[in-house]
């Protein structure tokens, strides 16, 4: 799957959301994307690193602080 592709998955699952809130205004958008993708990228991430944090950490280009965090805020670890 290319950058492009989830670009699209995102937009459309956007625009589907905006749609079913019809006249509802929507807020706090960025963060409930953020959290919604966050947890399967950890999942993904962790899985593709069998567990290693200072490698999961590096393949996300975050620091392993910052990715323990993460993972605890997602009940991961």
């Amino acid at each position: 799957m290319s950058k492009e592709s989830i670009q699209a998955v995102v937009q459309t699952s956007l625009e589907k959301y905006f749609h079913d809130l019809g006249e509802q205004a929507p807020s706090n958008v960025y963060d409930m994307v953020v959290l919604t993708v966050e947890k399967p990228i950890l999942e993904a991430v962790m899985t593709r690193a069998n567990g290693n944090q200072s490698l999961a950490a590096e393949m996300l280009g975050i620091n392993r602080n910052t990715l323990r965090k993460k993972l605890q805020l997602h009940g991961l670890i």
